[in-house]
């Protein structure tokens, strides 16, 4: 718990692309209900990840483009410089509320753009220097 902003990017073991996705049916539904959305964010195959890169082998992790296409269209780009909060300062703030540990995973965010998928859908979400993944929509 508590770690300092400056520490934060020694506790990083590597990077990599994920995408989390969300059944907006599921929790326009259960929103309507009055009740929780959990599972419109934990559905299976609900955050395809790449590989992991070590932090050694990634040049800057606080910079480079973010970007993601759908059937071959760029959907959504910009760069992690651009994000609200960088990683160091997200880990700050984290580890304030709850204890990190070692193969926990922080998804920081997309750029501008979310929109629906459909099943059939081939999906590419990128981030330079780190990683691509791609994948299609079941």
């Amino acid at each position: 718990k508590s770690i300092r902003e400056e520490d934060a990017l020694s506790h990083v073991w590597g990077y990599g692309v994920g995408v989390d996705l969300t059944r907006r049916d599921m929790q326009a539904e259960a929103k309507k209900a009055g009740r929780p959305w959990d599972m419109s964010k934990g559905f299976d195959f609900s955050a395809p990840m790449s590989e992991l890169v070590p932090s050694s082998k990634v040049e800057n992790p606080l910079k480079g483009e973010i970007g993601l296409k759908v059937n071959g269209k760029t959907v959504q780009c910009g760069d992690l410089s651009g994000y609200t909060w960088s990683v160091p300062e997200t880990i700050a703030c984290l580890s304030e509320y709850v204890e990190l540990y070692p193969g926990d995973l922080i998804m920081m965010g997309t750029p501008d753009g979310v929109g629906p998928l459909s099943p059939g859908d081939e999906v590419e979400g990128w981030i330079d220097g780190i990683a691509t993944l791609k994948f299609t929509v079941k």
